[in-house]
């Protein structure tokens, strides 16, 4: 006798979320909070990258209908007074402390058409169970009141008398019942903790859950997110010299693949438009505006040349940068554009935002509008090509997101144009407690126009402290000889540094007083949003 049984899909799934439950996430947090409130791709790269135990998702066939965010935090700070772009690090989780004693409930949302579910208490539930499994103390949040505003006339707009009558049940709050109820401990009021939460008027309830499985006076031990022993980074100071094919030139970027690959580097590095070279293929006369143009057309093949190298080399190539065509027509726009080929086979593009007045002038390039970290195998890393190094919203921004290596292709004619990307990349170095690493062309180009001449030192750089090279300097090459420079990079020295070093950049921030804030393209849906315009723990 047999028997059909059948065993159906669940329906309903929480997990942990992944880099690709961004987009949906994006996706849901607009149709809560609004488009101009929802997270952004930035901050949620942010999220999953500095502490991924503590991010989850919940999906209900396959729509991503809920989602959570946690990280740590030390005691003081956490119960201490604070605002909620503040303690979150402007929404990127970047106040993460692997030796944080508590768990900070930055974000519960649920999609509204799903509240019945009680999703947002199965989320509540695995914080409770992470917090257990991490050894914490407890849970620590600021809670909203939407119920406030609504009757704050009749309290006298007293915030303090409102929260009591909801703590002593006369009346019903939506979010701060609903936390009472799942067994949170209200220990004071958060005067403008989110000012644009109308609800609340801005007012969070201080709210904790206390793990009731530890002893509350002893301190616990920090775990840090797994990273590699160490990464291995090739830096290829690229010597330009004419070639008579397409062909020819990959031959040539295939010889130094190959010899950071023997090496067993992690990365090698190419310089900022280094693909110029493939113009003396033309071998005619053209204008800088034509000339470019003519270099567009490569653009597939060049791209397709970097996956294969990955793939078949077994390494991250940073691909130094190419001209890029990003619209057809007459009116087309062209943007200088870095290509990162991982060797999991996957491509990314990460354009330069900042053209200098040369490009802009000679060649008409514009610049791009988001800046994101990549997810590798070796963590998160962060482009900024030559220009860019030179802003310093740029790397912090970066590294909110969660990347340790920030990658600077550069191309620069001088002395004086190079040392402007060096000492800029060696601030953004100690100041983010990051590693920079720096690529650069030498030699000479005849006959193409705004390439003649090169000058460059390129080089892997470090913080300032005692875990790291003396003068803050991994390797770095002979001026203007072609030449790799390798270098071993303990990104565990980095947390190290960040946590209990002399100076803790990072750690010291005043987010009390500034915040990074990059304006949100709707278009894209990538550039970050304004932080006070979210409203979280709304269950």
């Amino acid at each position: 006798m047999t028997s059909d049984t059948t065993r159906e899909k669940a329906r309903l799934t929480v997990r942990h979320a992944t880099v690709t439950d961004i987009p949906a996430i994006v996706a849901l947090s607009d149709t809560v909070y609004g488009e101009e409130g929802g997270y952004t791709a930035e901050m949620l790269t942010g999220q999953i990258a500095q502490f991924p135990q503590g991010v989850f998702v919940a999906c209900y066939e396959d729509v991503a209908v809920g989602y959570c965010a946690t990280f740590r935090i030390d005691e003081a700070s956490a119960m201490a007074p604070h605002r909620w772009t503040e303690i979150s690090g402007g929404g990127y989780g970047a106040r993460h402390l692997t030796t944080g004693d508590w768990l900070y409930g930055m974000e519960v949302c649920v999609d509204p058409a799903y509240r019945g579910l009680r999703i947002g208490r199965r989320l509540y539930e695995l914080r409770k169970r992470l917090c257990q499994e991490l050894g914490l103390k407890g849970i620590v949040f600021g809670g909203r009141l939407p119920g406030f505003s609504r009757r704050a006339k009749a309290y006298g707009n007293d915030a303090h008398a409102y929260v009591a009558d909801v703590r002593a049940g006369r009346i019903r709050d939506r979010a701060l019942s609903f936390q009472l109820s799942n067994g949170f401990e209200f220990i004071g009021l958060l005067r403008n903790y989110q000012p644009a939460d109308r609800e609340s008027r801005g007012y969070a309830a201080h709210l904790v859950w206390r793990n009731p499985k530890i002893d509350p006076n002893v301190r616990t031990t920090g775990t840090a997110r797994q990273l590699p022993d160490s990464v291995r980074v090739a830096t290829v100071q690229y010597q330009q010299r004419r070639v008579a094919s397409f062909e020819e030139f990959a031959t040539q970027v295939e010889y130094f693949v190959d010899i950071a690959a023997d090496y067993r580097a992690d990365f090698v590095v190419f310089p900022e438009l280094f693909t110029l070279q493939l113009l003396s293929v033309e071998n005619k006369p053209l204008s800088p505006q034509d000339s470019l143009l003519a270099l567009t057309g490569y653009t597939e093949r060049f791209a397709t040349l970097l996956s294969e190298l990955a793939v078949r080399h077994n390494i991250n190539i940073i691909g130094g940068s190419h001209p890029t065509r990003t619209s057809d027509g007459p009116d087309a726009n062209v943007r200088n554009i870095c290509y990162v080929a991982l060797r999991d086979g996957s491509l990314h593009t990460r354009d330069k935002l900042h053209p200098t007045p040369n490009e802009r002038t000679w060649w008409g390039i514009g610049g791009g509008d988001s800046a994101r970290a990549i997810m590798t195998d070796c963590g998160p890393i962060g482009v900024m090509i030559c220009y860019d190094s030179e802003f310093p919203e740029l790397g912090r921004h970066l590294v909110d997101q969660g990347a340790m290596i920030l990658f600077v292709p550069f191309c620069t004619d001088t002395r004086e144009g190079y040392l402007r990307v060096r000492y800029c990349s060696q601030a953004r170095a100690v100041e983010n407690q990051c590693y920079v690493v720096l690529s650069g062309n030498v030699g000479n180009l005849p006959g193409v126009n705004n390439f003649d001449i090169q000058y460059a030192q390129s080089c892997i750089l470090t913080p300032c402290d005692f875990p790291f090279a003396r003068d803050g300097i991994a390797a770095d090459t002979t001026p203007n000889v072609e030449q790799v420079a390798f270098a071993d990079l303990r990104l565990n020295d980095l947390v190290v540094a960040r946590n209990d070093g002399t100076v803790q950049n990072l750690n010291d921030r005043r987010h009390d007083l500034y915040s990074l804030t990059w304006a949100r393209r709707p278009a894209s849906r990538i550039a970050a949003s304004d932080p006070t315009q979210q409203t979280p723990e709304n269950p």
